[in-house]
């Protein structure tokens, strides 16, 4: 992966400071899952690191290439800091992710670090895990309905959305003050940072779409309509060929919020498969999108889609680590949110991370003088 050696040299530093941060084809396709849901380097990981103990990292897929960073990011900082780590994937699946916190637990890891498939389906995991004084942190997606949640650490996903929202709003008066023709997309339902995303845009789209300059000419403004089963690219793909079909064919789209850059490309497929072609600047749809990946980069360089999220996911692996030992040694993590995410059972205090907005426009800038990407691998839309 692209932060194999930026990692190395990096981690390091991170924790030296840190002891004293979702099918179609014409746009772009998600990264190809492995053949094991399970980290061949951390399958059968012992209980008990040599200085920090064992931990436990459950990420939700590899056909992602953020969350294949993410466990990387993840793996690799607690290596450094002296953690035993057992990293696993679980493609999607709830039953596997559940056996495989299930093994994690009964091989005695003394912190899971967890990004959840579905929130609300770990209850039974992780009372077991807090009978046993097993530490949970919650990482990115709120776990939901469980009081068993130690820290949560994520991105400021209510900002996120403000930041989409606001993407697509500046990408469309770049063309004039309109009215202009738009549709919405979510994120899954049952991932709880879908819901602040799509809070968030709504607050700087709706006041937009009440004056007149925008309007969402399905009708299908609430998130339950809008939403993505498991952020599939398939999925959106098919949803916006069947609103083309459905609302436009005397009518022209002018824009799309797009909740994450695997949405994106299905969305942008879907635009070239109805005829729509050109970059944005030639009058292409604005899609907006998350996560900064490598196909969505490409594309927004190439002027296709306009713009994405970038969630620097090494910065929110490196609030894991800091909140493991913390927990570990018997202290409460930094919490820069104590009031914002109630899984349900209680307000889980939190630490944020801020976003930067990707646009043709600083790419470099974001992404290649950070070390995120190289220029080569932005040119060839592959890590």
């Amino acid at each position: 992966m692209k932060m194999k050696q930026f990692m190395t040299a990096a981690a390091g530093m991170v924790l030296a400071f840190a002891l004293t941060a979702c099918g179609g084809g014409g746009a772009g396709s998600t990264t190809e899952p492995t053949s094991g849901s399970t980290d061949s380097a951390s399958a059968s990981a012992p209980a008990g690191g040599e200085a920090g103990g064992a931990v436990g990292v459950s990420m939700p897929t590899q056909t992602s290439e953020r969350w294949i960073a993410d466990g990387e990011a993840v793996k690799s900082q607690l290596e450094e800091a002296g953690f035993t780590v057992d990293l696993q994937f679980a493609n999607d699946d709830i039953p596997t992710q559940s056996q495989q916190i299930d093994q994690m637990i009964t091989q005695g890891v003394k912190v899971l670090i967890i990004a959840a498939i579905d929130g609300t389906a770990l209850a039974p995991q992780l009372e077991n895990a807090a009978a046993q004084g097993i530490k949970i942190i919650s990482y990115d997606r709120l776990i939901r309905d469980s009081e068993n949640v130690d820290f949560y650490v994520s991105f400021d996903n209510f900002k996120v959305g403000v930041a989409q929202g606001q993407s697509l709003i500046d990408g469309l008066k770049e063309r004039g003050e309109g009215p202009f023709n738009i549709e919405l997309f979510a994120g899954s339902l049952d991932d709880n940072n879908a819901h602040f995303f799509f809070k968030g845009a709504m607050s700087v789209i709706q006041p937009e779409i009440d004056n007149g300059t925008m309007t969402v000419v399905s009708g299908q403004t609430d998130i339950e309509q809008a939403a993505t089963l498991r952020w599939q690219q398939e999925t959106a793909q098919k949803r916006m060929e069947d609103l083309l079909t459905a609302n436009y064919q005397d009518k022209k789209i002018d824009g799309v919020l797009s909740a994450y850059d695997g949405l994106s490309r299905g969305i942008i497929t879907a635009l070239q498969n109805n005829g729509y072609s050109g970059t944005v600047d030639d009058g292409f749809p604005v899609v907006t999108g998350q996560d900064a990946e490598i196909a969505s980069v490409k594309l927004i360089q190439d002027g296709v889609q306009y713009s994405t999220i970038f969630k620097d996911t090494r910065l929110l692996a490196e609030q894991a680590v800091i909140a493991a030992q913390a927990l570990l040694a018997g202290e409460e993590p930094e919490a820069n949110n104590t009031t914002d995410y109630d899984n349900g059972v209680k307000v889980v205090p939190s630490y944020l991370l801020d976003v930067v907005t990707v646009t043709q426009d600083n790419i470099t800038e974001a992404l290649v003088d950070t070390g995120y990407w190289t220029q080569e691998q932005i040119d060839a839309g592959v890590a």
